[in-house]
């Protein structure tokens, strides 16, 4: 864990990393995509979150998963495209500052998805074994519950673990805060889940 205080960061690079990386993950696909589909403001139907689950709501699978895709790639491209030109340090970085724009999109009102796909474009990007692991887990718990907010609270819990047993103490780090914030995002969902009125894989709004 020694290297975990050693970041290879200037304030200009930290900067540009975390610009770049809000900027590019607070695109909200989600919704872009369903207007320009026709489908109307997706924040009206079901959970109103603008992720791949609430997307699956409108009925329209095809566009579910692009909207799965497109925020997953977001992360993904940050994180390839900083680290290439900045240094892994600022990669992970920007992964997180992608993270938090997903959630947190200034162009509408801040108020945007749960993460769980911009989780693993970021993971993917870091570390693809553990995105490969992530994706093991959520599709058993998927496939097993149709939960999918129980899904992506499972997976992400046990990524930071992961890889803080592997070593990558930074990573790690990035990983946890994400997971945090995006349990707390699934607040809703806990209380749901906890009482028995979730809504499954495949239900409509």
């Amino acid at each position: 864990m020694a290297d975990f205080w050693t970041w290879q960061l200037t304030l200009p690079t930290a900067l540009a990393a975390i610009v770049i990386g809000y900027l590019l993950g607070s695109i909200p696909f989600g919704l872009v995509l369903t207007r320009m589909a026709g489908l109307g403001d997706v924040r009206k139907i079901g959970s109103g979150n603008i992720g791949a689950t609430n997307v699956l709501r409108t009925g329209n699978k095809p566009l579910a998963a692009a909207t799965l895709l497109l925020d997953a790639f977001k992360g993904t491209a940050v994180v390839l495209v900083v680290s290439h030109f900045f240094g892994e340090d600022a990669g992970v970085l920007a992964g997180f500052a992608a993270f938090i724009g997903h959630i947190f999109p200034v162009w509408i009102g801040f108020k945007g998805g749960k993460g769980v796909a911009t989780y693993l474009g970021i993971l993917l990007g870091l570390a693809p074994l553990m995105a490969l692991i992530f994706a093991i887990v959520w599709l058993a718990i998927a496939f097993t519950t149709r939960y999918s907010s129980l899904s992506a609270l499972v997976a992400t819990l046990v990524i930071p673990v992961a890889l803080w047993i592997l070593g990558a103490d930074k990573i790690a780090a990035a990983m946890a805060v994400m997971t945090i914030i995006c349990w707390y995002k699934h607040k809703a969902n806990i209380i749901r889940l906890t009482a028995g009125n979730e809504s499954k894989i495949g239900a409509k709004g």
